[in-house]
């Protein structure tokens, strides 16, 4: 099977076809190629509790998670999820019974509907599961890591095209962010947004926000698809609002569902991972109610030196207080605290010189950058994975590859 042979029969789910190779064996495969390519190289260092971690590994204290949700509801399809218990299979018999619990992650998420509830509601109850299904069993925390952004990309697509076979016209935006340890890969589609507050005030963008109006990137994308995008247009031809992709007039270029807004619209996330500093950090992930109000660095200050449940609620009053409530307004803040700490300390003020205040304004504006890179690495964040690419062909891959290697070892 060609690699667009494979990505076409994953994009559109077909049963039971006896020469497809199963998305998770394909990662788990990669996986291990790549592990033995790195073999005496790479220390395997596991995030776990103190005297729990897998046999031949360095253990880490992993932070503490704090967190806290806040809403005011004008349309009533704002929804999220809060989940810190989720377990992460164990890797092999010997640690499963050498240490009575299973490793856990956490799973915090925002989801805004559009043109009624049921795909945000559909994808809160059903995007994890899917996840896990396309990960494969049997690995070592950093291969985990390393698989979870392709399976994040597979359990987005899994979880459109089931919802698409119920029939109903209804979409969602979806902001998903899974915290294991230090590390944080956030999955988002639409333009509920997720943001970072380093230690020491820099404010660092972990999505990409999908809304035509703003993403050039995007429209090039959809019209050079065989998409329009414009504006609404009234009696008269005067055009009114944002620019939306039509059939459909809808004015995101990703989201989840949608079934009626045609091929354009596509559910392929953008994904980023990093790995904080034991300083820790804080997120906050908001649908476009704070957003519309509220840049992310000013949402990031009005709640500084606040715990997460009152700084959550603080940064919905603070969206609410300029523009009103015009929109259903959502936040949840997530703490990463270091474990010697019970709270999160308040960020110091920003006392820098000229050089310093170009050097953190770059980092935030190109977080790709080199020199960014070498001051995350060294002060706060460690970027490891970015790819924002609409393409389906270019982020479950390589396939054509990795299933020859299969079949050939069955």
């Amino acid at each position: 099977m060609s690699s667009s042979a494979a990505v076409q029969q994953h994009r559109h789910h077909s049963g039971g076809g006896s020469g497809i190779v199963p998305l998770a064996a394909l990662i788990k495969e990669e996986a291990r190629t790549e592990r033995r390519a790195n073999t005496g190289s790479r220390i395997c260092v596991r995030e776990e509790d103190v005297g729990r971690g897998e046999v031949g590994e360095a253990v880490t204290r992993r932070p503490l998670l704090r967190y806290g949700c806040a809403a005011q509801s004008k349309k009533g399809e704002d929804f999220f999820l809060l989940k810190t218990d989720c377990a992460r299979p164990s890797t092999s018999s010997a640690s499963s019974s050498t240490y009575s619990h299973a490793p856990t992650f956490a799973v915090f998420a925002v989801l805004d509907g559009h043109n009624g509830i049921a795909a945000a509601i559909y994808t809160r109850d059903n995007l994890l599961n899917h996840v896990l299904s396309a990960m494969p069993q049997g690995l070592l925390r950093d291969e985990w890591l390393h698989a979870l952004p392709r399976a994040l990309v597979a359990g987005f697509v899994k979880t459109d095209k089931e919802f698409q076979t119920k029939g109903q016209a209804s979409g969602t935006t979806a902001t998903f962010v899974i915290i294991d340890g230090w590390t944080i890969t956030v999955a988002s589609v639409g333009d509920s947004r997720c943001i970072l507050d380093s230690e020491g005030g820099a404010v660092s963008l972990l999505t990409v926000d999908h809304r035509l109006e703003e993403n050039v990137e995007e429209r090039e994308r959809v019209t050079a698809s065989g998409g329009e995008v414009g504006r609404l247009s009234v009696v008269g031809g005067a055009e009114i609002g944002p620019l939306r992709c039509w059939p459909g007039g809808l004015c995101l270029s990703r989201s989840i569902g949608d079934i009626d807004v045609g091929e354009f619209i596509v559910p392929v996330p953008y994904v980023k991972q990093v790995k904080l500093s034991n300083t820790g950090g804080r997120l906050i992930i908001a649908s476009d109610g704070i957003w519309d109000a509220l840049s992310s660095e000013a949402a990031a200050k009005c709640c500084r030196g606040l715990p997460a449940e009152l700084a959550a609620k603080q940064v919905v009053k603070e969206a609410l207080r300029i523009r009103g409530l015009k929109d259903d307004t959502t936040c949840v803040i997530v703490d990463v605290i270091p474990p010697d700490q019970t709270i999160r300390p308040p960020s110091p003020p920003k006392k820098m010189n000229k050089l310093k205040s170009l050097i953190f304004r770059r980092k935030v504006k190109d977080p790709s950058n080199k020199l960014t890179k070498q001051l995350s690495a060294v002060g706060m964040v460690e970027e490891i994975f970015e790819e924002g690419s609409a393409m389906l062909s270019e982020r479950i891959c390589p396939l054509a590859s990795l299933e020859a290697h299969v079949l050939a070892s069955r």
